[in-house]
């Protein structure tokens, strides 16, 4: 319901980002061409869909149990379920710049490229954290921060997204990211009940 009502509020202001757009797609160049479709391809439907379903293979294997695939799995999900709810509700056109990218029937509002990222990648970066040794903690981060920047900054280049498009896709991520955390991969296995002891035999009496 918030991404559906913060999209319809932004959309109903009209276009205050299009110069910005604008003057983006005036700075293309060849080189940022094809660095820019890279980047927005690490978050390609297909490649999200099939790295999750890799990794949480992987997970399961690796740790012998099922919460970090789940928690994956459940991260990327949600926001791409919150994504579908609204985008077409909202139904927000996409800059009115040259596309670099097929514009997919899915509106502007929020941008999926971004949310799946921050997902998928920061997910991945949470449970090789909770599961290595503190050295190799920058690098699980740097991929994990990195990707979805630059997916980000992708979308935007190939003028696909405007600005606040791309800044919901992080928040709407990074939120669903949090609940999954908290819901699935730092949740408590409820103890087992104890069974009450029998109680203490009494001495016979004198």
């Amino acid at each position: 319901m918030v991404t559906f009502g913060v999209g319809k509020a932004v959309t109903g202001l009209g276009t205050p980002e299009a110069a910005p757009m604008r003057e983006l797609a005036r700075a293309r160049t060849p080189l940022l061409d094809t660095l820019s479709d890279i980047g927005s391809s690490l978050s390609d439907t297909p490649y999200v869909v099939a790295m999750t379903a890799i990794a949480a293979i992987a997970f399961r294997l690796a740790f012998k149990r099922w919460r970090e695939s789940v928690f994956l799995v459940v991260a990327v999900w949600s926001q791409s379920l919150v994504f579908l709810a609204t985008t077409e509700l909202v139904g927000r056109s996409r800059p009115e710049v040259p596309h670099l990218d097929p514009a997919p029937p899915t509106s502007s509002w929020p941008s999926g490229h971004v949310s799946a990222a921050v997902c998928f990648y920061a997910g991945v970066a949470i449970v090789l954290t909770l599961h290595t040794r503190r050295p190799w903690h920058p690098l699980w981060w740097a991929v994990g921060t990195l990707a979805p920047l630059a997916v980000a900054l992708s979308r935007l280049y190939r003028g696909m997204h405007y600005f606040s498009d791309v800044l919901w896709g992080v928040l709407l991520g990074a939120v669903c990211l949090a609940v999954a955390v908290r819901a699935v991969l730092l949740r408590r296995s409820e103890p087992a009940r104890r069974r009450p002891s029998p109680a203490p035999a009494r001495a016979p009496s004198p």
